[in-house]
């Protein structure tokens, strides 16, 4: 099966950080891959340079057979990438169903049709149904959350990026929202990348995991193999406390 995203090389530089070092790897069509990193690994620098918020310095993105350097925001998400935000961004004095409206008319013309109706069933799939005409400033941050994936949705992608969408939630929101994003992408078949510093619901919902550290690729494999890494122990508890964990495994 060919790749609906193909990473090739990826470099950025922000003066002299080298925020992503020779990047590359594939996703193929109907996983859910985690992104995984400390804080400053470059995980939404990814994030960005995928979805055309800032520019690579060098190297290449395909998605779906087509190369997407220098095409706007706007142009990517109409090819089919959607994506949140490590900080909710609601568009403000807006309805919550305004705002799930505004998310599809990026979509691909043939996805713009009954996009009202569409809305209203997606705020209901995300656990947003009889809020649909409040104001998106009287929401809970939860609440916010689950409007950040109704709106990415509705713009029907190929391809879903979650940036850390369990931030600030309860043990019981994450549960939720953890089951409606593995809803999305079994009964859907919808491909997803995910970003959480929350690791024990990020390593029971994704598939494969891509471990970056100062802005390298430093391990990717299955849940089960990336937790044993010892570059990926390593970035996370530090050098010794890394060798001290692999001698007592």
């Amino acid at each position: 099966m060919s790749a609906l995203l193909e990473v090739s090389g990826l470099n950025k530089h922000f003066g002299g950080l080298h925020a992503l070092r020779n990047v590359s790897f594939s996703i193929a069509p109907g996983e859910i891959v985690g992104i995984l990193g400390p804080n400053g690994a470059g995980k939404t620098t990814l994030y960005n340079l995928l979805t055309g918020f800032i520019p690579p310095d060098s190297g290449s993105v395909v998605f779906n057979g087509r190369t997407l350097r220098g095409l706007a925001p706007y142009r990517i998400a109409g090819l089919g990438i959607s994506r949140t935000f490590q900080l909710c961004r609601p568009f403000g004095g807006m309805s919550v169903f305004e705002n799930v409206v505004v998310g599809g008319l990026g979509a691909r013309r043939s996805a713009r049709a009954d996009l009202a109706a569409r809305a209203l069933a997606l705020l209901t799939q995300v656990g947003l149904g009889g809020k649909d005409q409040l104001q998106v400033e009287s929401l809970s941050y939860g609440d916010q959350r689950r409007l950040e994936i109704a709106r990415a949705l509705a713009a029907k992608p190929a391809l879903l990026l979650l940036d850390e969408p369990f931030a600030g939630l309860g043990s019981g929101e994450i549960a939720d929202l953890s089951a409606l994003i593995r809803g999305v992408h079994t009964e859907q078949g919808l491909t997803v990348m995910l970003i959480e510093h929350k690791l024990h619901e990020f390593m029971r919902l994704v598939g494969r995991v891509i471990a970056l550290d100062f802005g390298d690729v430093i391990a990717a494999g299955t849940p089960e193999d990336i937790v044993r890494h010892p570059a990926v122990i390593e970035a996370y508890i530090g050098r010794g406390d890394a060798q001290e964990h692999a001698g007592a495994a």
